[in-house]
């Protein structure tokens, strides 16, 4: 084997090692039972609706922010989850069990 094959697996095989370190870190979480929830494109019911989500879903929290407060299922809360590029749901309608952030701060 060669010196760039044996650089190339050990470069792939680092990649694949952090990504698979990155996905441990993300929770995944329950919308509210019998909710079909708006997925956004900011943090705040004045973004548009991107998609909506399927009843039962379970979403992973990348990071939180603050914005529009919204009064749900699990309370009244100014706090948005990032749930992926671009999206995010109102963290009033996810079972975090907690009332205040569990993972960081978006930046």
């Amino acid at each position: 084997m060669s010196v760039e094959h044996v650089e190339e697996r050990e470069d792939r095989e680092a990649v694949e090692g952090a990504t698979a370190v990155a996905a441990a870190a993300v929770h995944y979480y329950p919308v509210a039972p019998g909710i079909h929830l708006n997925v956004r494109s900011g943090p705040g019911t004045q973004y548009g609706i991107v998609r909506t989500l399927a009843e039962g879903a379970n979403v992973p929290i990348y990071c939180q922010t603050p914005g529009t407060t919204v009064a749900g299922p699990y309370g009244t809360s100014n706090i948005w989850d990032n749930i992926g590029s671009g999206q995010f749901v109102s963290d009033a309608y996810v079972k975090t069990g907690a009332d205040g952030y569990v993972t960081s701060r978006c930046g």
